[in-house]
């Protein structure tokens, strides 16, 4: 069974939003996410709220669904502040929280603190780090931390997370290191790897399922031990927005036959990225308990 979830962005006033998130939970998604940006590609110039705040709303709202970042990166967080923000979030949610986690790319997030561009090995040694402090932080009541790139003074989280030790992570990862540090973090019910199956975008279907197929092998041809356990698809990212049940139907058997335990669609909106018709959306709730058995 592959579990399905909805990507919502952060554009909407809360007066205007909470209805998505309310029936987000009452469709019966498996999990709802919010992109972690502070500006995102063509939408850049116009509304975009800020990441925690609407999981906060969110978490206040719905009682079943679980609510996420995609991904959290260290472009512009500090994994001390950002722990104590999740670890509310995870509290207010009553432990509905994952965390996904990615190295940053260059673009609006990266360039707005004004800080030095990194090549992407710094990007990456950055990220390691990053992880492995938010993981300290989110498992431990007091943490000390001196590092490369982080220090963390005496810093409590109190009363500490929902979850324990911590709220599951997911890592983004495309290529083998990143493959690797997904199956290293992995050691916890609900962590796992995350991936868009391919940075290009505007692809039609069959190359961008060539293209995650691909990125599957790479992650086979990496590991010398077992996939993480969540195995996560956005299938939002580089191809067509799903356009019916029968779309999303054929999507999910790929997935599955690929190895995906979970993939996201995102809420559908009237002008590009995510073109479409909320009706859309709509069958496919009522289908859903189908849809996720597509392969049994």
């Amino acid at each position: 069974m592959i579990r399905i979830g909805v990507i919502i962005l952060p554009e909407q006033d809360w007066d205007t939003d909470r209805e998505r998130w309310e029936r987000a939970d009452a469709y019966g998604f498996d999990h709802a996410w919010t992109y972690d940006h502070l500006a995102w590609r063509t939408l850049a110039d116009g509304p975009w709220h800020a990441t925690i705040p609407t999981l906060v709303a969110a978490a206040l709202t719905t009682s079943r669904i679980r609510l996420g970042t995609l991904v959290t990166t260290p472009n512009f967080r500090h994994p001390v502040p950002l722990a104590k923000d999740l670890m509310t979030v995870d509290v207010m949610s009553h432990g509905r929280l994952t965390i996904a986690l990615g190295a940053g790319a260059p673009g609006f997030d990266s360039a707005v603190l004004g800080g030095e561009e990194l090549s992407p090995a710094q990007r990456f040694d950055r990220f390691v780090e990053f992880r492995d402090v938010l993981d300290r932080l989110l498992s431990e009541r007091v943490t000390d931390w001196s590092g490369e790139w982080y220090s963390a003074v005496d810093a409590r989280m109190i009363p500490g997370p929902a979850q324990r030790p911590r709220p599951p992570f997911l890592i983004a990862a495309d290529g083998p290191r990143g493959m690797r540090l997904a199956a290293s973090t992995a050691r916890r019910p609900g962590d796992g790897w995350v991936t868009m199956g391919t940075r290009r975008r505007g692809l039609d279907e069959d190359t961008w399922w060539a293209e995650v197929a691909r990125t599957v092998r790479r992650m086979d041809e990496t590991l010398d031990g077992p996939w993480p356990q969540v195995r996560m698809l956005n299938m939002e990212s580089g191809t067509a927005h799903v356009s019916s049940v029968e779309h999303l139907r054929d999507r999910l058997g790929r997935a599955s036959e690929l190895g995906f335990t979970d993939v996201t669609i995102a809420w559908p909106r009237r002008d590009e990225p995510f073109r479409g018709d909320e009706a859309t959306l709509d069958a496919i709730a009522a289908d859903l308990s189908a849809l996720r058995r597509v392969n049994d």
